[in-house]
């Protein structure tokens, strides 16, 4: 029920990139048309989900979060959030937030597998909307320490560059919260700068319509006042391409340049 085959889903299009089941042709033509510029275009959703379960792992392992606002959630796939911080702490809570119809049905069957998970039905891009939940508010505590992820969101934010929207979610966090976010990214050196301009002009004008290739200070703005998490040893606390950020192990080869433009980071709020 109001799922419109004819019209491109995010959630849908990251499902086909991940090699999921639960999308249509209209969403696998997005993947085309970007790979017609960017072969490895489905390394940006690769990238995002491996970004998003090692940085959940850090929240629930390292920084002892045991609630997570997950925004944009997604169609469930391999290693949800979920299932990532409950195999840490089985103690952990985590609300799923999306408004697109297929992701919907799907997410009330995470109703079912445990009491400590559950779905809000709201749109991510009104923090008012989401913040005043029922949903949320009867299962996050606001008074406590949360992680709010926006792995893989922002970048389909197109109204404005989002520095005010992700300041209405960070002002309603309490101290010792932490805010994770997966990006599109520009780099701006020559190469790679029109390889995201490409790709962000064929998102924006696909089916899909949104896809924004943002630059560092861009999306820095994303983390107002928030003290960012050091990516690896070696570096002070700051973006990082999401598959250098804090990698499981060594890499068997270098990173193509669809790799070199997505980033994601991890801010605490004093």
């Amino acid at each position: 029920m109001g799922v419109d085959p004819n019209r491109a889903s995010i959630a849908r299009v990251y499902d086909a990139a991940l090699g999921g089941k639960d999308n249509y042709e209209i969403d696998r033509e997005v993947l085309a048309r970007v790979a017609k510029v960017a072969p490895e275009v489905n390394d940006l959703a690769w990238s995002n989900r491996k970004f998003l379960i090692r940085a959940c792992r850090f929240l629930a392992m390292r920084a002892g979060i045991k609630q997570f606002l997950d925004c944009g959630s997604g169609l469930p796939t391999a290693e949800n959030t979920h299932q990532v911080v409950q195999r840490i702490d089985p103690d952990c809570r985590v609300v799923y937030v999306d408004n697109d119809p297929v992701v919907i049905s799907h997410g009330q069957a995470l109703l079912v597998e445990n009491d400590r998970t559950h779905f809000a039905d709201a749109d991510i891009f009104t923090p008012s909307e989401v913040l005043g939940n029922e949903v949320v508010r009867e299962h996050i505590d606001f008074t406590e320490p949360l992680a709010l992820l926006q792995v893989g969101t922002l970048h389909h934010y197109t109204a404005d560059n989002g520095a005010e929207l992700m300041a209405e979610y960070v002002d309603a966090l309490p101290s010792g919260s932490y805010v994770a976010i997966a990006h599109f990214f520009n780099p701006g050196t020559d190469e790679l700068a029109h390889l995201a301009e490409r790709m962000e002009d064929i998102f924006i004008h696909s089916p899909m319509g949104s896809g924004r290739f943002r630059t560092a200070d861009e999306i820095r703005a994303f983390f107002p006042g928030l003290e960012l998490v050091p990516p690896n040893p070696e570096k002070p606390g700051d973006l990082e391409l999401c598959d250098l950020w804090w990698p499981e192990g060594p890499r068997p080869r270098p990173l193509n340049q669809v790799e070199q433009c997505i980033v994601g980071a991890v801010g605490r709020k004093p």
